[in-house]
């Protein structure tokens, strides 16, 4: 799908000629002359970038710069005639990504647009992959608090998934029961080690072949439990 581009400029020559240069790369570009318009569609429409003039009618650049960055992420890529140095740090301030002075080289726009949508996607991915854990055939989704095993997803509790995430996020270490205890539950763990016994157990069930001998969760005898990542 091709990636979207939200103008905010009110000199029509301007805008036409960035929205003809962004189209020449198969970009979408949509054009909106005011500032209150533009703020509008970019807060309830989806746009990959956003062209954003400093200077248009009834909200400046700066505003709409701070409304965006309450709601998203994006890149902002501020243009402006305008070439002093505070208001470049204002705009940064508030969360723009870039700085474009006219006049400028339409094909160093392109390259900066390009720039900042391959930064942003390179980001948005890493995020995700930070989000699911994977470790030999099991898959824990930490945002949607799922788990699959070997693709088929598993039903688990509030706390078994609470634990297995904190164990899965922590491989390789070796936690008590009294520990594992206070984390998860969050209550002075004295006479209460049965609980992570159980847990652990019902966790087992479900995610190991063999529950007599585990690959996750491992009994450390003496200690308590340790994830192998």
């Amino acid at each position: 799908m091709n990636k979207k581009i939200l103008i905010i400029e009110d000199d029509q020559s301007i805008a036409a000629l960035e929205r003809d240069y962004l189209e020449i790369e198969d970009f979408q570009v949509e054009i909106v002359a005011d500032g209150k318009e533009g703020l509008d569609a970019a807060l309830y429409q989806s746009f990959d970038l956003i062209l954003l003039d400093l200077m248009v009618p009834n909200i400046n650049g700066f505003e709409i710069c701070k409304e965006i960055r309450k709601k998203t992420n994006i890149p902002i890529l501020m243009v402006t005639a305008k070439n002093e140095d505070i208001d470049k740090i204002r705009g940064f301030g508030l969360g723009a990504d870039d700085y474009i002075v006219k006049p400028f080289s339409p094909s160093e726009l392109v390259a900066r647009v390009k720039a900042h949508l391959g930064r942003y996607e390179r980001l948005t991915q890493a995020d995700a992959v930070k989000d699911e854990i994977h470790v030999k055939g099991l898959k824990i989704n930490l945002s949607s608090r799922q788990v699959f095993i070997n693709e088929k997803e598993v039903a688990f509790t509030t706390k078994e998934f609470d634990l297995l995430s904190f164990f899965a996020q922590h491989p390789n270490q070796v936690f008590s029961k009294e520990e594992l205890f206070e984390r998860i539950w969050g209550l002075d763990a004295v006479g209460d080690n049965a609980t992570v016994t159980v847990h652990v157990k019902k966790i087992r069930k479900k995610i190991e072949k063999d529950t007599s001998s585990p690959q996750y969760i491992q009994t450390m005898w003496g200690s308590g439990y340790r994830f192998k990542g």
